[in-house]
Formats: structure tokens, sequence, C-alpha cells
């Protein structure tokens, strides 16, 4: 069995929690190999799977990626996760789709592409503080938070990102900067650990390249059981889906669910990688 664990040409030996993967697949009998996805000179059938692990860059290179996926797709290699779930999962008005099922998600108004972008006329009067960005992204990549006060300013700034992009305006909640962000990591759809994450003060970014503190936390079985209703919304298999959101008087408030390239935290949580890979062996064998 040869597997190729994709990553990005900015880690092109994969993130260094990611490496431990090899080894561990390695005792039993698999071959893995860091692959950068758009590198020209990879000859794909020469792999069984592609699993999907730091394509870290796909969404700054949008065009690029759909064509990739879509020839992946045309050649029949097999993808964990299932390309018809990364298809879904890269454009975050996924997020409609999820509210209808009754998630309850971050207040979101879902902005179609534009000529002429209105932000004054679409925000809710009801908004003082609100969070834009590209539905296609990742990152805080082209991710501006803003008052009301500025939407102006901010309108005018995105009127040619709103020409070539759909955009999801979200109200801000500041709880996320006093409660922070909450991932639940499930593997094979069964849940395996989850984090805590806070932004560095004054910041509301909580990845760690932006000085974000992650901490291993115990959740309730009850909010367990919201983030397993929200990962069950996919009817394909799931190596891996992140459930991200802002838990509030003990209700989970939908964010993302992450299930193309998250960071799962493995030197979080022990067991974890070996966990991965268990899952891994179930769902190829």
């Amino acid at each position: 069995m040869n597997i190729a664990l994709l990553t990005c040409a900015d880690f092109p030996e994969l993130a260094p929690a990611d490496q431990l993967l090899i080894p561990e697949l390695a005792k039993h009998g698999i071959t893995a190999s860091a692959v950068i996805w758009n590198d020209k000179t990879v000859h794909w059938p020469d792999f069984d799977y592609l699993v999907f692990r730091n394509t870290w860059d796909y969404f700054e290179k949008e065009a690029e990626f759909n064509l990739w996926l879509d020839h992946i797709g045309q050649l029949g290699i097999r993808t964990l996760n299932p390309i018809e779930v990364i298809q879904e999962n890269k454009h975050k008005f996924y997020l409609r789709k999820m509210e209808k099922a009754g998630i309850r998600i971050i207040p979101t108004v879902f902005i179609d592409k534009t000529e002429q972008l209105d932000l004054p006329g679409i925000i809710p009067p009801d908004w003082k503080k609100m969070v834009l960005k590209p539905a296609f992204s990742g990152g805080a990549y082209q991710t501006s938070v803003f008052e009301t006060a500025d939407s102006d300013k901010i309108n005018h700034e995105y009127q040619s990102v709103a020409a070539q992009k759909e955009l999801l305006l979200q109200k801000f909640m500041p709880e996320i900067q006093s409660l922070g962000e909450t991932s639940f990591i499930f593997f094979n759809k069964k849940f395996s650990h989850c984090i805590n994450k806070k932004p560095a003060e004054g910041d509301f970014r909580v990845q760690v390249q932006f000085g974000g503190n992650y901490t291993s936390i115990d959740p309730s079985p009850e909010l367990i059981q919201k983030a397993k209703k929200i990962v069950d919304q996919f009817d394909y298999d799931l190596l891996y889906a992140r459930v991200d959101g802002i838990i509030i008087d003990g209700e989970l408030h939908l964010m993302e669910i992450e299930c193309i390239e998250p960071d799962l935290y493995f030197n979080l949580s022990a067991g974890s990688l070996e966990r991965f890979v268990k899952s891994i062996l179930e769902l190829i064998q």
C-alpha cells in the first residue's frame, strides 16, 4: 500500500507533527510519503490513496486547486477525505446548508459575487462589529474585522474581491476573545480530542502564527454530541473532521467544520496520532 500525505511547497516534508505519521504507518506495512499537491512531476496513479494534510496554500491558488481536484477525480484515485467532501468543504457557503439542517451557526450573511458590493445596506442593524472574509479562504486570509462606522471604507476595499469571490459577513462574537474557540476533533466520525484556542491579547485570530494559545480540554458528553451531529451531516466517510465553534451558555455555535487540511493537534493529545492511523486502516482495508 502506497499513500501520499499531501502537503504544500512551504512544508515539503510535512509539518513536524504530521511527519510522525510516516513511521507510524510503516508499522502497519504502509509506505507513506510527503507529496506536494501541485507538483507537476508527480505521477498520481503511483499512489493507492491520497491523504490531505498540509495543503495550506490551496485557498491562495483557488483556480489551480479546483482544476487539480477535477484531475484527481478523473483519474479515479481514492482520497481521504473523499474528493466530494473536499469539493463541498472548500467553499464556506456549506454553512448555509448546516443552518438549514438546524445547526446553530455564527450569525452570517452570505454574499454572492457582485460588481456592486453594498455592505452598509446589508449589515443587520443590531450588529456593531463584524468579520468579512471570502467563502473560499482559510487561516484569516483576506479577513477583516471592522465596526459599523468603517463599513464604507471596508466596502471600498473589498469591491474587487467581491467581484471575484463570494463573501461571508459574520457578526463578531466578543466571546472569541474571552472564551476562545473550541475545536472538536473526530477520526472516522468518532470523537478523539478537544482543544480550546484563545487569541493573543487584543487580537481576534486564534491561529498560532498570530500568537494563539492552545489547551487540551475535556468537553461534556452533551457538547460532544452536538459536535457529532455536525459531523454526521456528511453522507461520506470522513477520516478526519474538526468542528470549530464558540461555546456560549452551554451551546455550541458553529464557526466552521474543517475537512480539508486542519491541524489535528497530535502534540496536544496523547494517543491521537495512533488513533488517526487506526482510522486510516479502518477506511482503506
